[in-house]
Order: structure tokens, then C-alpha cells, then sequence
């Protein structure tokens, strides 16, 4: 199986990527499944678990990470959804830096022979990546720069792939 990760200020092409996939799987693979995140320019009430109580604009948002301990993390939950589905090819970017609102911050592609098998892992990759993967967000809110952390709802979906609700 082949698998990518980059961790990187530069944006990305989603194009050549899917590209990329098809041209690496040739004729075994019968599908590809992808997820691209963008900054969004606002939180709303409620949103992250409680902590905004009125409608706040993001006017960037400013990721971390931690070289090394970051892709290393991403290369173990690879390895656990290629344990639980039959994967071709993964491919994980995640951009860090400043990034301002509609900006691509994050994309996962995964390809497989089967439908299924395809979206379930590109689901349990992004919900991963949103709970576990070593990343620090700030967002630059017009109301004060704020830390943030995945929701509850973020570790609700995240534990239901470990009790094995989701996914096939």
C-alpha cells in the first residue's frame, strides 16, 4: 500500500493528487474516497462545546505541530485503517501556519478496490486526524485569539469507530 503525509504551510492540489491515486492503483482500484476541510470564517454559539456564547468572525486560524511526533501519529492510524479495511492508497495533508478563512487546510484520499472500504477509512482517517493527531489551533477571533480543541462530539465519533459502530 502506498501512503503519503505531508505536513506543510504550501497549499495542495487536489487535482493531482486523485491524479496521483488512479496513476499508482491502475486497474485495482474501484474507488476513491476524499475529504477536503477549509477554514471556515466564523464560530457559532454552542459550536465548540460551550466555550462561544455569542457568534464570533475567525479572521485566520494558526496551527502547530510537533515535527516528526506529528506524522508519526498519522502513520500509526494509517496503519490502523489499513489493519480494518483494504486500502491501495493513502494520502493525508495537513497544512500548518496561518491560514485565513476558505483556505484548504486539510485532505484525505483513500483508495481501494471497494466502495466500502474507500469512504469508511477516509471517514475514520478525518475523524482521527480532528481528535488525536498532534496538532495545536489557534483561532484568530475578532473577540480575542483563542486555543481550541476537538468537541465532544469530535471524541464521540472518534470512540464509536473503537467500539466498532461505525465502518464494516
Amino acid at each position: 500500500m502506498h501512503r503519503k503525509i505531508g505536513i506543510q504551510t504550501d497549499d495542495f492540489d487536489v487535482a493531482s493528487e486523485w491524479r496521483g491515486a488512479m496513476d499508482r492503483c491502475g486497474g485495482d482500484v474501484g474507488a476513491i474516497a476524499a475529504f477536503g476541510g477549509l477554514v471556515r470564517d466564523r464560530v457559532k454559539p454552542g459550536e465548540l462545546d460551550g466555550t462561544v456564547e455569542v457568534a464570533d468572525s475567525v479572521r485566520a486560524l494558526y496551527l502547530e505541530h510537533y515535527p516528526g511526533m506529528t506524522e508519526a501519529s498519522i502513520d500509526a492510524a494509517i496503519d490502523t485503517a489499513a489493519d480494518r479495511w483494504d486500502l491501495l492508497d493513502v494520502v493525508i495533508i495537513h497544512r500548518v501556519g496561518d491560514l485565513a478563512p476558505a483556505e484548504q487546510i486539510v485532505f484525505v484520499q483513500v483508495a481501494s478496490s471497494h466502495r466500502p472500504d474507500a469512504f469508511a477509512a477516509c471517514e475514520f482517517l478525518m475523524d482521527y486526524l480532528k481528535t488525536d493527531a498532534v496538532f495545536w489551533k489557534k483561532e484568530r477571533r475578532s473577540g480575542g485569539d483563542t486555543w481550541i480543541a476537538s468537541t465532544r462530539a469530535d471524541h464521540e465519533r472518534r470512540k464509536s469507530w473503537a467500539d466498532g459502530e461505525q465502518g464494516g
